[in-house]
């Protein structure tokens, strides 16, 4: 009779430390963007559009014509959403949410849900010379300078775009946080299920 009281409070407190061992660290692994913003004081997140399959756009590309460009598959869409989603459940709100022209950044600001978003041209591809690689990055440029500090945006963009900024090409759906005050960045890219 001893022996089976001792057996369920060894159980117990193994069970209770299990518990203790494994809840935190669940807790710090489901939020590595809050994490990686409080890290390095970001004031920007910048995010890659979501899944578009493909390599830059077709030769008969349009901005204004979503049937020209590459744009989210099921896939893509399924990953915007659960971005959203993600964001919404960590509570990270942004002042500001600003996407570049291109279709499949657009469908992307739409499918997180996130509330109004507006275009921004210092966001476009030069991927392909569509935009003066030049001229887009000089405005996007005076936007980062301008940025205050205490400030959120997210700007949903291109891997070229992102990397002449950071220096850091994240895959579709990946996010940069950057300090525009500092230029530190970092890159965190989430787990889609």
């Amino acid at each position: 009779m001893v022996y089976v009281k001792t057996l369920k409070i060894i159980s117990a407190a193994f069970i209770c430390s299990l518990y203790i061992i494994i809840i935190p660290s669940q807790g710090v692994a489901a939020e590595p963007l809050k994490k990686a913003i409080s890290k390095i004081s970001a004031n920007v997140v910048f995010l890659r559009h979501a899944l578009a399959p493909g390599f830059g756009d077709p030769a008969e590309f349009q901005i204004n014509d979503c049937s020209t460009q590459r744009n989210l598959d099921q896939a893509g869409k399924f990953q915007a959403r659960f971005i959203g989603q993600y964001l919404r459940d960590h509570k990270i709100v942004f002042d500001t949410i600003l996407s570049s022209q291109w279709c499949r950044c657009k469908q992307t600001a739409d499918l997180l849900d996130m509330g109004g978003w507006h275009e921004f041209t210092a966001l476009n591809s030069f991927f392909q010379g569509h935009v003066d690689r030049k001229d887009t990055l000089k405005k996007l440029q005076k936007k980062l300078d301008n940025l205050p500090a205490d400030t959120l945006v997210l700007m949903i963009t291109h891997q070229v775009v992102i990397n002449a900024v950071t220096k850091i090409s994240p895959a579709s759906g990946g996010f940069v946080v950057y300090n525009t005050k500092t230029k530190v960045s970092k890159s965190v890219q989430l787990k889609t299920p």
